[in-house]
């Protein structure tokens, strides 16, 4: 396996929704309706901290222990549905300065690919409306793909198992707690990213925050 010889990380891992494109907003608004129709009304910033950077099979558990009920498969399917049509409404961006960034990882022939919560479709809407998937291509995986999502450490291992690269060879970008978690439980360095600046969640977690992706080269190290 690669490993860290020369102390400089051979893998970046990004989280996607809140890290490379700005989608949270979006998602929170659609949730919170879909949350109304099961009958349990909660404010935008509860979901926020919540839920953000948590799997759906994580967050539908959560959901049927708040309303006290089984949420039916037909909630799952429309609130999918929902999503990805509010997405394709809605213009979703690019985190600024966040193709540069991975453009320049490329350009020292960093590896890099996308770890996320989100559901292989909506990766696809999102992360090419705001034109990132052409850098990921072939190298964006899903929590749909191992038996556990995030806060357990399963996706980041997946990802770094695909490049034979070590967990401490790795580097994981993450805007929420789980996902932090997620990261330092699989034994990798997590640069929390926030652009409100400190934030203490993500510090408590774990990561090292910063507020601006012009800075994570330099906090690589390259």
């Amino acid at each position: 396996m690669i490993s860290r010889s020369d102390g400089l990380p051979k893998l970046i891992i990004f989280d996607c929704d809140g890290v490379l494109v700005d989608t949270e907003p979006v998602a929170n608004r659609v949730l919170q309706r879909a949350i109304a129709s099961l009958g349990h009304e909660m404010a935008i910033e509860e979901i926020m901290e919540r839920f953000i950077g948590r799997s759906m099979a994580s967050i539908i558990k959560d959901i049927a222990v708040l309303t006290g009920k089984d949420v039916p498969e037909s909630w799952i399917d429309k609130i999918r549905r929902d999503t990805i049509t509010a997405f394709e409404q809605e213009k979703i961006e690019a985190i600024p300065y966040v193709r540069e960034a991975i453009e320049a990882l490329h350009e020292l022939s960093v590896k890099t690919c996308v770890a996320s919560s989100g559901i292989p479709v909506k990766m696809d809407i999102t992360l090419g409306m705001a034109g990132l998937k052409h850098l990921f291509e072939g190298r964006i995986y899903s929590a749909i793909m191992v038996e556990n999502g995030k806060p357990a450490p399963d996706l980041f291992l997946y990802a770094a198992q695909q490049f034979d690269i070590v967990p401490n060879a790795c580097v994981v970008i993450e805007d929420s707690r789980p996902g932090v978690e997620a990261a330092r439980a699989a034994g990798m360095r997590c640069l929390g990213f926030s652009v409100r600046g400190q934030d203490k969640s993500l510090t408590e977690a774990g990561a090292e925050v910063f507020s601006e992706m012009r800075q994570l080269c330099g906090l690589l190290g390259f």
